[in-house]
């Protein structure tokens, strides 16, 4: 499943990814994973989840943050959720890249049964129409 948190900067996004999150902990069975740009969540992500700062990875782009998701999934049969706060920002582009990046996810996402909550820094107007179905309303 894949899930949209837009709106403009200061919305209220990263806290509700940090409320997704956390209960996301109290109810997996296997891994939560949590991608953030810069270490900002350290202390409201519960413990139990894996928090990765992708600033570390030199990922670029749609297309390097998708093979980093995916890598993850490829090395974690367990995990079951992953967040990623400020995807815009990490793809270092505008919304253009959702619609390729969320095409990707929803495969990955069916084939490893894992769940993909994406904040991402726009208007819902601003996005491309095929990933409107995905935003949480």
């Amino acid at each position: 499943m894949i899930t949209l948190l837009t709106g403009k900067k200061g919305s209220g996004k990263t806290k509700k990814l940090i409320e997704m999150a956390n209960e996301a902990v109290k109810n997996s069975n296997g891994n939560v994973v949590v991608v953030e740009k810069g270490l900002k969540l350290t202390y409201d992500i519960s413990h139990a989840a894996r928090l990765i700062d992708i600033d570390s990875y030199d990922v670029q782009g749609g297309k390097g943050l998708y093979g980093f998701l995916a890598g993850i999934c490829a090395g974690n049969y367990d995990v079951t959720d992953i967040f990623v706060d400020s995807t815009l920002k990490i793809a270092g582009t505008g919304p253009e890249v959702l619609a390729p990046l969320v095409e990707e996810l929803k495969r990955l996402s069916d084939t490893v049964e894992a769940n993909f909550v994406l904040s991402i820094s726009a208007a819902d107007e601003e996005l491309p129409q095929s990933v409107t179905e995905y935003v949480l309303k």
